[in-house]
C-alpha cells in the first residue's frame, strides 16, 4: 500500500503540477507605517477556460518589491520561513475538469510504461471511484455532489526558497476541505495565520536608514564621534499577507520595531560607545543623542573614536538596527518571531590632528 501510495504521489506530481504553483503575488511596493497602503490585490474567478483561478497570498504594506524577499535578516540563523505549504486550489467541478483532462492526457501518451500507467488508473479511481488507503480517503466522481461547499487544497512552493528539496517537499495528493473546516490535522504545513506572518517577516522591507555622525563623514584620530538616529526617522514598520478563498480567509500582519543600534567601525583601531557597540533605545525612541556645541568633551552616549588614520582610503562603518518582531492574525491569533537586523555601511574618512609648528 506504501508503494502504491507512494507511486501515486510520484504520478501526481508529473500529471498535475500543484507542487510546483506558485501562489504567491506581491500586491504592494514598500512604504512606511503611516503611508497609504493600498489595497492588496486578490485573485480569483475564472479565467478563459472556465478554471477557477487558486487564491493568492497578498502582500501589503511595507514590502519588497515584485514578490521578493526583503531586506529583514534573522538574528536566529535556525529560522526559516516556511518552504512550503498546503492553501486552498480548485473547487470540485473545477478540479475534476483540471484533473481528468491531464491524467487522460497522461495515459494517452504513446510508450507510457506499465508502472506509470497503473498508477494513473490508480489516481483516477482515487478521485472517481472512491479508492482510498490509510488517511487517505477516495473521493466519488471527485466530490461534484459538494461543489461549492469546499475546496481541493494542494501543495505550493515557496518561489523564495532556494532548496528545492524544501520547497517540492509539500508533495502530498490534493485533499478535500469543507467551507470553514480545518485541513486534517497530518497536514502540518497547512497555510495559518502564523505561515502567512512568517511569509510577511520573509517579504518585510525595512527602511534604508542612514545614521547621523558629527563629525560627518571625516573625523580626526581620537577625537570621540557622535552617532544618533532620531525617532522622526527611526519608527515601527509593518507587513501583512493574505489568503482569500471562498469560505477560507486568512491575514496576518507582522511589526518590526527598533531597539537598538549596533556600530562595527571596520577596524580594530577603535573603540565603541558603549563598550559593546550596542546603543540601545531611548524613552522617546530614539537612539544616541545629537552632537551640539559644548559637548566637545563629553563621550558620546552612542559612539565611535579612531585610534589610526585611514590614510589614503575610507573604514567602512556598519551600523547595524535590530527590529524586535511581532506579529497578529485572523482570529485574534499572535505572537513573536525571532529579532530581525538591517545594516548600511557608511564610508569614514579619519585623519591625522595635524600639529601648527611655530
Amino acid at each position: 500500500m506504501k508503494e502504491t501510495c507512494r507511486s501515486l504521489t510520484a504520478v501526481a506530481a508529473l500529471t498535475f503540477t500543484l507542487s510546483t504553483i506558485a501562489l504567491t503575488e506581491a500586491a504592494y511596493a514598500a512604504k512606511p507605517v503611516g503611508s497609504d497602503k493600498g489595497a492588496s490585490e486578490q485573485s480569483g474567478g475564472s479565467n478563459s477556460d472556465g478554471i477557477y483561478a487558486a487564491a493568492r497570498i497578498t502582500y501589503s504594506g511595507s514590502v519588497a518589491l515584485n514578490g521578493t524577499s526583503g531586506n529583514v535578516t534573522s538574528a536566529d540563523v535556525n529560522w526559516t520561513p516556511p518552504p512550503c505549504w498546503y492553501a486552498p486550489y480548485l473547487g470540485a467541478k473545477d478540479f475534476k475538469k483540471k484533473m481528468s483532462a491531464d491524467i487522460e492526457r497522461q495515459l494517452g501518451t504513446p510508450g507510457i510504461g506499465s508502472t506509470a500507467g497503473s498508477a494513473l488508473t490508480e489516481l483516477k479511481r482515487h478521485y472517481e471511484a472512491g479508492y482510498g488507503w490509510a488517511d487517505n480517503p477516495g473521493y466519488e466522481d471527485y466530490n461534484l455532489d459538494k461543489d461549492g461547499e469546499g475546496m481541493f487544497w494542494a501543495g505550493v512552493e515557496n518561489p523564495n526558497e532556494p532548496d528545492v528539496l524544501k520547497r517540492s517537499s509539500c508533495n502530498d495528493l490534493p485533499f478535500w476541505v469543507d467551507n470553514g473546516e480545518p485541513p486534517p490535522p497530518r497536514y502540518e504545513e497547512a497555510i495559518t495565520p502564523q505561515i502567512l506572518a512568517a511569509l510577511a517577516y520573509q517579504h518585510m522591507q525595512l527602511p534604508d536608514t542612514q545614521v547621523t555622525l558629527a563629525p560627518e563623514q571625516t573625523t580626526k584620530v581620537n577625537l570621540p564621534t557622535w552617532a544618533w538616529l532620531d525617532k522622526a526617522v527611526f519608527d515601527e514598520v509593518q507587513a501583512t499577507a493574505a489568503l482569500n478563498a471562498p469560505g477560507f480567509d486568512l491575514q496576518a500582519t507582522t511589526t518590526a520595531r527598533p531597539v537598538s543600534l549596533t556600530l562595527e567601525p571596520g577596524t580594530d583601531d577603535a573603540v565603541t560607545y558603549p563598550a559593546s557597540g550596542e546603543c540601545t533605545i531611548n524613552e522617546d525612541d530614539s537612539i544616541g543623542e545629537p552632537y551640539a556645541r559644548g559637548k566637545a568633551n563629553r563621550t558620546p552616549p552612542c559612539g565611535i573614536k579612531y585610534l589610526r588614520s585611514s590614510g589614503n582610503g575610507t573604514y567602512n562603518l556598519q551600523a547595524t538596527i535590530t527590529w524586535d518582531i511581532s506579529w497578529t492574525g485572523t482570529g485574534g491569533a499572535g505572537g513573536d518571531l525571532p529579532d530581525g537586523t538591517f545594516g548600511n555601511n557608511q564610508a569614514v574618512t579619519v585623519q591625522e590632528i595635524q600639529a601648527v609648528n611655530r
